[in-house]
């Protein structure tokens, strides 16, 4: 058979040769990193015989799909060594996640594992990886699997097979452990050699809150020692930046669960940040060509029910309210409405584009074990946009936002994007001529800006294809904050029409977008990228000014003015403190910078000048101090 090599050779290999065989080809250090092999597209165990002509590439932890492979077959070593520990234990599902991977765990009635078990854990594991079990995989029939489960009395799996019952059934087995299970898995135990589990939770089976609650244990495992090390640094550089601690620390919001969960209580520090951000993105709006909306927080259920949300998005909606015997609805999205607008009078061609956004405040009902500080909520803030344009427009319109995104994004510091294509989701509405028209031009406007993207199959919206733009922060993480999302939905079922140069009448194109996403979680990104040391445009107080004294006081109170007159946010600490304690809650504030004045500066009309984490700066008049502010008082390019 003739395989097909990432570097396009192509090599011959006897019909029935494994991916470990073809990985020894290549090379022994290959074969010793490998953990799966990827054939014509689908994943397979390396031990897999491969029976015709194929494209392959042979998987290692570098690869997405290589960390996946493994941490899937941590979990099922992790569950292995909770069942030697803790017998009469039944297992819910263990997937790879994003970082590592998880078990759900129903334990018997008078066992519990808290934090303080993990490390007995942690040991069992090691010491089973050592026995370098292989992962076996058994194809088994339904029936059989049924009479497996019914014998060892798992209910969870029982009724997992239930919705399997035309599928190809397949158990994996290594050491004692064995469960059901479609693969990926590593060769053996052995090549997991660095564990360590994180945390504890509770889950509910299935994620049903009617369900019972089962445990569950979240781990991270690499294959050599200096991962697991640049990991733990890297969880605990994260604790530091924890938005909601520091959000805590400065005195930015707060949240209160008595008053209604995911909501947030933006303070007067916090407000300030807010103000900045928002006066900068109305005024970059209206420089690139948007009118700015207000829109109404509520509307009746005819909007939701013809926009398509209540048929496709009602579990994430709040309850209705029925007010003059009407049903109405919070809005979680700001769409309808701009329709509404849109519709108010009749429209030509000679008027497209409109550009019209708002930073609409919007309400979506998350359940209340996603919600995490200010990164999911339920009442939020989306900086909002939507365009109505032509056939013809379409595409310059969408190169437009691409370019004014990354503006945007790199004002605020942001120097890496990634750029995701996302294309039509299983459950979706239109006609397939429109779906591929519309992702044409999503990749031509990409084309044309000469950039990179990588396609996220299925990750559309119900009603169009969309851009996503993921930026990195300060510790490498993504985050996706622009999204450009095509609409031939909204203009179909209000029926939106313009009047063309022909005299006809035609459907507008229809582009939602946000750039930020929502106030509240860009704040929370924002938090952390900069660990609460904000730069000098976007900080809350941007100095604070210290007089030694009190008989600086004068003095210190004629520069905060002045400071003040200038359009800078100052902070004027005239308690009866020492100095130093001054300088100190100054940079636990994170203040960027502090302005002592003793009484040699009242003597010189000058004033000594600390910047937050690099300290003295010296000696500098007035005037060079509002230099340095003037330079630094914009936003980043």
């Amino acid at each position: 058979m003739k395989i097909i090599l990432p570097n396009k050779d192509i090599k011959e290999f006897e019909e029935g040769t494994t991916g470990y065989e073809i990985a020894k080809t290549i090379s022994d250090g290959l074969a010793r990193e490998a953990l799966g092999i990827i054939v014509n597209g689908k994943k397979y165990d390396l031990s897999s015989p491969i029976r015709e002509d194929a494209e392959i590439k042979i998987l290692t932890f570098n690869d997405e799909e290589g960390k996946e492979i493994f941490w899937h077959s941590s979990a099922h070593l992790m569950a292995e060594a909770v069942q030697a520990l803790y017998p009469g234990v039944k297992f819910g599902v263990g997937p790879a996640i994003e970082n590592g991977f998880y078990y759900d765990l129903d334990l018997p009635d008078d066992k519990k594992i808290s934090v303080e078990d993990l490390p007995a854990i942690e040991e069992k594991m090691k010491e089973l990886a050592k026995a370098e079990s292989e992962y076996k995989r058994i194809e088994i029939s339904w029936e059989d699997a049924i009479k497996h489960f019914q014998k060892v009395g798992d209910e969870y799996k029982l009724e997992l097979l239930e919705g399997l019952k035309e599928e190809d059934i397949t158990f994996y087995q290594q050491g004692n452990f064995i469960d059901l299970c479609r693969g990926t898995h590593v060769p053996n135990t052995g090549l997991i050699k660095y564990i360590k589990l994180l945390s504890v939770a509770g889950a509910y089976w299935r994620g049903d809150s009617g369900r019972k609650m089962m445990t569950r244990i979240y781990g991270i495992s690499f294959p050599k020692k200096k991962m697991l090390d640049d990991y733990l640094n890297f969880l605990e550089e994260a604790k530091k930046r924890d938005h909601r601690k520091l959000g805590k620390q400065l005195d930015l919001f707060s949240m209160h669960d008595e008053a209604g969960p995911g909501l947030i209580y933006w303070h007067p520090k916090g407000a300030r940040i807010r103000m900045i951000i928002e006066d900068f993105w109305r005024k970059e709006h209206i420089k690139n060509g948007y009118e700015i909306l207000y829109t109404p927080h509520v509307g009746r259920s005819w909007l939701w029910e013809t926009s398509g949300h209540l048929g496709f998005y009602k579990d994430s909606m709040y309850s209705s309210m029925e007010i003059d015997e009407q049903n109405y609805y919070l809005k979680p999205m700001n769409c309808p409405f701009h329709v509404m607008i849109y519709q108010n009078e009749p429209r030509s061609y000679r008027d497209l584009p409109f550009r019209w956004a708002e930073l609409g405040t919007v309400y979506r009902y998350e359940k209340s074990g996603v919600l995490h500080g200010l990164l999911r909520v339920r009442g939020f803030t989306q900086d909002d946009a939507h365009i109505f344009c032509s056939k013809e427009q379409i595409e310059d319109e969408i190169v437009e936002v691409i370019r004014f995104s990354n503006y945007i994004l790199r004002s605020f510091g942001f120097k890496e994007m990634n750029y995701y294509l996302a294309t039509k989701p299983e459950e979706s509405i239109g006609e397939k001529e429109l779906w591929d028209k519309a992702i044409d031009s999503l990749k031509l406007a990409l084309k044309r800006e000469n950039l990179e993207y990588i396609l996220d199959e299925g990750g559309g919206a119900f009603y169009g294809p969309k851009i996503d733009i993921k930026v990195k922060d300060a510790l490498n993480r993504e985050w996706q904050l622009t999204t450009i999302q095509f609409d031939f939905n909204l203009p179909e079922r209000f029926g939106l029409t313009y009047k063309g140069e022909d005299g006809l009448e035609h459907r507008p194109f229809m582009v939602h977008r946000a750039l930020l996403g929502s106030l509240e979680r860009f704040f929370g990104i924002l938090i952390e990228h900069y660990a609460g040391n904000f730069p000098f445009w976007i900080a809350p107080i941007q100095a604070s000014v210290l007089p030694i004294g009190e008989n600086q006081h004068l003095e210190a109170k004629k520069i905060a003015d002045l400071l003040k007159i200038h359009g800078y946010r100052i902070d004027l600490d005239l308690r009866n403190e020492k100095v130093n304690r001054k300088i100190a809650e100054s940079e636990y504030n994170k203040i960027p910078f502090a302005l002592i004045i003793g009484q040699k500066e009242v003597e010189t009309g000058t004033i000594s000048l600390r910047e937050h984490t690099k300290g003295n700066l010296g000696t500098k008049s007035l005037d060079e101090v509002l230099a340095i502010f003037e330079k630094l008082n914009k936003p980043s390019q």
